[in-house]
């Protein structure tokens, strides 16, 4: 009876950490956020649709100057990739509570079923919302398109 040990459900019930044990050797939260926000990557978010003559690419790319992106085209692999700069404000006596918003490069490349047009192909950015018109069967010849 002595190896007996008695276990409430309701509060041994939590989320699984497997690092929550190990945190403790260093004592505090620190590690935890490190190793939360290592996979904290910026991606662009996108939808794609297909009609019988070409492909429309919306993707998310808020914070971005149109400058600062780049889409390749190779055959069928469209390839998006654009550089989010940090701001750097700085105000004497204030401090940053809370900062949630990645800087750095964000890339995002995917192949299409067809090639593509890359001479009547065409790109506008507006409101950061990259929209892309990628006409069906392609010269195989790899091109950049100028955004409006």
């Amino acid at each position: 009876m002595a190896g007996l040990v008695r276990t409430d459900p309701l509060v041994d019930l939590e989320r699984f950490d497997p690092f929550r044990r190990f945190e403790d050797l260093f004592g505090g939260s620190r590690l935890r956020s490190l190793l939360r926000d290592q996979g904290d990557a910026p991606s662009i978010r996108m939808d794609v649709s297909e009609d019988d003559n070409c492909y429309r690419v919306k993707a998310e790319i808020p914070g971005v100057k149109k400058d600062d992106i780049r889409v390749s085209i190779d055959a069928n692999v469209v390839s998006i990739s654009a550089q989010v700069q940090a701001e750097k404000e700085e105000r004497k006596g204030a401090s940053v509570i809370c900062s949630e918003r990645s800087f750095g490069a964000q890339t995002r490349s995917f192949s299409l079923r067809h090639d593509i047009d890359s001479s009547k192909t065409s790109a506008k950015y507006v409101d950061g919302v990259l929209e892309l018109v990628l006409p069906k069967l392609g010269n195989g010849a790899v091109r950049e398109i100028t955004i409006q």
